[in-house]
């Protein structure tokens, strides 16, 4: 099916590109991706796939808006406090560009229901802000053979890669294991720079329609890591471990 006058019309700066063209925007029409995490980072990466004309986007997260989310969770107002981020995210979405299908996910994501959850999707993006879920995320993305964009963010300092594209290397070869929880600062506790959730979660978007298209240097196998207070930014490289493949049962960690 090819793309409608309106979406030609959308889509029009994608389409101009030569290494998108219409073939490219009907790819990202008929890709199937999940935000898992609608806060900081899922904010910029739903409003930019949105707008990108993915044709299933999922929005997963079962919680509230809060005042304190107000400062770098753009898609919500002071008249949303208390409401379901889920469900105003697809709202404002909509507003935005009416064409794509959002799916509504109000629940939260754990060991029974993340097989099911997942294997409807080509493409999951990692939003959230904990590392249980995170080491959920990348195993059932393992044992379903998907790809996990992952970003994380820390004051002024973000990161992003790839995990599991087309193979590589995955969360649990980077990181075997969860931190301590002495180790791990706990999230509602830390600050972070209202701006670098935007600049991380746009970027995750950029990884995820790379990957769509088959085209351009995917982040699998490298963390890409950006200070921008001090205008930093290194990539560290890590190759697959086969032992860190071996996914644990049940998921204790």
């Amino acid at each position: 099916m090819e793309l409608s006058p309106k979406e030609l019309r959308r889509y029009h700066r994608h389409i101009m590109i030569p290494e998108i063209g219409p073939e490219g925007q009907e790819q990202i029409k008929y890709s199937k991706v999940l935000v898992v995490g609608a806060g900081g980072l899922g904010c910029p990466a739903l409003q930019y796939l949105s707008a990108a004309g993915v044709g299933k986007l999922g929005i997963m997260d079962d919680d509230i808006v809060d005042e304190t989310n107000l400062q770098r969770q753009v898609l919500y107002g002071s008249g949303d406090i208390g409401k379901l981020k889920a469900i105003i995210a697809r709202q404002r979405l909509i507003e935005s560009n009416n064409l794509p299908d959002y799916h509504v996910l109000n629940i939260k994501l754990n060991k029974k229901n993340v097989m099911e959850v997942i294997k409807e999707y080509d493409i999951i993006v990692d939003a959230t802000d904990n590392f249980p879920s995170r080491y959920l995320i990348n195993d059932a993305c393992v044992i379903l053979g998907k790809p996990m964009v992952y970003g994380s963010i820390y004051k002024f300092e973000g990161q992003i890669s790839v995990f599991n594209y087309k193979n590589g290397p995955t969360y649990r070869c980077l990181y075997p294991r969860p931190p301590e929880n002495q180790e791990a600062p706990d999230p509602s506790n830390v600050g972070v720079i209202g701006v670098l959730p935007a600049v991380i979660g746009s970027l995750q978007t950029n990884e995820v329609i790379k990957i769509i298209l088959g085209k351009g240097e995917v982040l699998s196998g490298k963390l890409w890591v950006l200070d921008i207070f001090n205008v930093r930014s290194y990539i560290v490289s890590f190759k697959p471990n086969p032992v860190n493949f071996n996914i644990p049962e049940p998921w204790n960690n």
